[in-house]
């Protein structure tokens, strides 16, 4: 218990560095239905890069620029948020987002290393600018699943959908 709660206070400091307001992250103990062990270094790395690709969706939905995905999403995560931004830039809206709160569990790791999938139940604000009107903060609860892919030096979000409650 106290090895997660560290854990999770590690990669809550830090992702904090990277946005204007300190999200409450908990991470559950990795326990992934996998027959190969996640190792702690890259379970902290993969967290830290998914709460790290929240900061890339901020900006790119707030300033309608799906270039600003490129470090945190490939393939159909960054397709569909590509086109989202796409379809609201035409719209003349913004979206801003903060997250507020994650709680995220990891569920598989693939036995070559190549995925991770994990979900997150987060809450987050969303206000939609349309023109120059701005729009009450509506205060969203989700449950998200996600799958992860290593990069480069990152590991990158390939799914990312809402799952049903």
């Amino acid at each position: 218990m106290l090895r997660s709660t560290l854990f999770a206070c590690t990669v809550f400091m830090a992702v904090s560095g990277c946005s204007s307001a300190q999200a409450t992250v908990r991470v559950e103990p990795a326990n992934p239905q996998s027959p190969r062990p996640l190792p702690e270094q890259t379970q902290t790395a993969a967290i830290r890069d998914y709460l790290q690709s929240w900061q890339s969706l901020r900006a790119a939905l707030e300033q309608n620029r799906s270039d600003l995905l490129d470090p945190a999403f490939v393939g159909t995560a960054r397709e569909k948020l590509a086109e989202t931004i796409q379809q609201q830039a035409a719209l003349g809206i913004r979206t801003r987002y903060q997250d507020s709160a994650h709680d995220i569990q990891i569920v598989f790791y693939s036995p070559e290393g190549l995925s991770i999938e994990l979900t997150d139940s987060v809450e987050y604000d969303v206000q939609i600018i349309n023109h120059d009107r701005v729009n009450p903060i509506q205060h969203i609860s989700a449950r998200y699943v996600i799958v992860l892919t290593p990069a480069e030096v990152r590991w990158r979000v390939r799914v990312f959908q809402v799952a049903l409650k």
